[in-house]
C-alpha cells in the first residue's frame, strides 16, 4: 500500500469511527451496566451476536458456553486471502462498584473494573468499520471476543483447544488493553516479553500443636511458616540473575483462633511472576526445596502446590514494529509511545504463543494521572475517548495488515 493511499484509507477509517462513535459508547455503557462473570457472560453474548448479525457479519457456531467468534469477510478482487485475527475480552471482576456516572454497574458484586466493556465495545466499533469496507479488505479479519480472561486457566487456552486456530489460521494476532497511565488518545507499546508468566503457590505448614505457654512441648508450625516467609524473600535476590523481572509474594497467611494455642497447622498462598520460562521454572524449583529445608530444619512438615497461569506474554519483535508504524500513520507519531514490561498478566499469551502478534496499551487516562483510578479498583473510569481511538485503530491495523506483503 502506498502513503497516499495509507493516508486515504486512515482519513477514512477516522471519519467512520467518528460517526459510530456515539453508538459505540452507547454500546460501552450498555455493557457495562450490566457486567458478567467469567463464562457467566451469556447476556454479553447474546449483545455482541446480535449486533454483529445486524452489520450482516457471519458468526461463526459456538466453540465455548459463552462469548463469539466471527468474520468479516473481504470481498476485493485479487486479495492476498490473508487473515488477521483481532480480539476483545468481555468479562467483568467481582467487586462492587464505587463510582457515581449514569450507567454504572446493576449487579451487585460485580464490575467491569478491568476495561473488558470497552474492549468488547471498540471490537464492535472496529467490526461495524470492516464490514463497511469489505468491498476492498483484501482478506478476512477473525474477530474474537473471548470469555473469562480474569479467571484462570482463562477462554483463550480452551478456545485454542477447541480448534480455533486450526480452523482459522492467522497470519497475526492484535490485541489491546486499556492503560490508565497512557492518555486518551494515545497508545504504547512494547517489543518482546511484555506481561509476566503469573503462577499461584500454597503452602501447608503442618506441626504439633499445643499449650503457648510451653512451646517446647509443641512443633510449632506458625513460627516456621514466619522463617519460610523470610526465606522465599531471598528467591528474586540471590536466585534470579539480576537482569530479569521477577516477583515472589506470600499475601495470605491463617493458622490459630486463640492466644494461648499453638496451631497444628498453617497455610499460605501468593503469587510468582517471571518474565522468562526458564527463570519460571527454576523459581519453582527453588521455592520448594526452600519451603521443604526450611520445614525440616524447624521440626515440622511443609508441603507446596503450584498452580500455573498464564504464560509470558510475548510481542512477535517484527509483528510489533510493523504495528508501530501502523499506529503512527493513524494516531501520529506524537501519539505512538514505548512502554516497559509489566507485572500483570493475560491469557493474550496464549494466542501469541499460537500466532505471531502483538498485544498494545490503549490509553485511556486523562493529563492529569488520577492515583486511584486504576485497573481492578472499584473506582475505574476510563475516559471513553480512547473508543475513538480504539475502534479505528483496531480496523485500520487490520487492514494495513491485510494489505501487507
Amino acid at each position: 500500500m502506498t502513503t497516499e493511499s495509507s493516508t486515504l484509507l486512515a482519513s477514512r477509517i477516522r471519519k467512520c469511527a467518528e460517526e459510530i462513535y456515539l453508538e459505540v459508547v452507547a454500546l460501552r455503557r450498555d455493557i457495562h451496566a450490566h457486567p458478567e462473570l467469567s463464562y457467566e457472560e451469556r447476556r454479553t453474548t447474546a449483545l455482541i451476536r446480535e449486533y454483529l448479525e445486524n452489520l450482516g457479519i457471519t458468526v461463526e457456531p459456538s466453540m465455548l458456553e459463552t462469548g463469539v467468534v466471527a468474520v468479516v469477510r473481504g470481498k476485493k478482487a485479487g486479495g492476498a486471502g490473508k487473515l488477521v485475527a483481532l480480539r476483545a475480552d468481555i468479562d467483568a471482576l467481582p467487586l462492587n462498584e464505587e463510582n457515581s456516572h449514569g450507567f454504572c454497574s446493576l449487579e451487585q458484586g460485580k464490575m467491569h473494573a478491568c476495561g473488558h466493556d470497552m474492549h468488547t465495545a471498540m471490537l464492535l466499533g472496529a467490526a461495524n468499520i470492516l464490514s463497511s469496507l469489505s468491498d476492498e479488505l483484501e482478506g478476512d479479519v477473525l474477530l474474537i471476543f473471548q470469555p473469562a480472561e480474569e479467571k484462570a486457566p482463562g477462554g483463550a487456552k480452551p478456545l485454542l483447544e477447541a480448534g480455533l486456530f486450526d480452523r482459522f489460521k492467522p497470519s497475526a494476532v492484535i490485541g489491546q488493553h486499556c492503560f490508565s497511565t497512557v492518555e486518551a488518545g494515545k497508545v504504547a507499546l512494547c517489543k518482546g516479553s511484555f506481561m509476566a508468566a503469573a503462577d499461584e503457590f500454597s503452602i501447608t505448614v503442618t506441626g504439633q500443636g499445643g499449650h503457648a505457654s510451653a512451646p517446647h512441648k509443641a512443633a510449632d508450625p506458625l513460627l516456621a511458616s514466619a522463617h519460610i516467609i523470610t526465606a522465599v524473600q531471598h528467591l528474586v535476590s540471590r536466585v534470579v540473575p539480576p537482569h530479569e523481572p521477577a516477583v515472589v509474594s506470600i499475601a495470605s497467611i491463617h493458622g490459630g483462633k486463640a492466644p494461648n494455642v499453638i496451631p497444628r497447622q498453617v497455610t499460605m498462598s501468593g503469587t510468582m511472576r517471571t518474565m522468562n520460562e526458564g527463570v519460571r521454572s527454576l523459581l519453582h524449583e527453588k521455592l520448594r526445596n526452600t519451603v521443604m529445608h526450611v520445614a525440616e530444619g524447624l521440626g515440622v512438615e511443609a508441603s507446596v502446590e503450584i498452580m500455573n497461569g498464564y504464560p509470558v506474554l510475548y510481542n512477535d519483535p517484527a509483528v510489533t514494529e510493523k504495528a508501530e508504524a501502523i499506529c503512527s500513520e493513524y494516531l501520529g507519531e506524537e501519539n505512538v509511545l514505548a512502554c516497559d514490561p509489566v507485572m500483570t498478566a493475560e491469557d493474550f499469551s496464549y494466542y501469541l504463543k499460537a500466532c505471531p502478534g502483538t498485544f498494545w496499551q490503549i490509553g485511556t487516562g486523562g493529563r492529569e494521572q488520577k492515583k486511584e483510578n486504576t485497573l481492578h479498583s472499584p473506582v475505574f473510569n476510563p475516559d471513553e475517548k480512547a473508543l475513538l481511538a480504539g475502534s479505528g485503530l483496531l480496523a485500520y491495523t487490520a487492514c494495513r495488515l491485510l494489505g501487507s506483503e
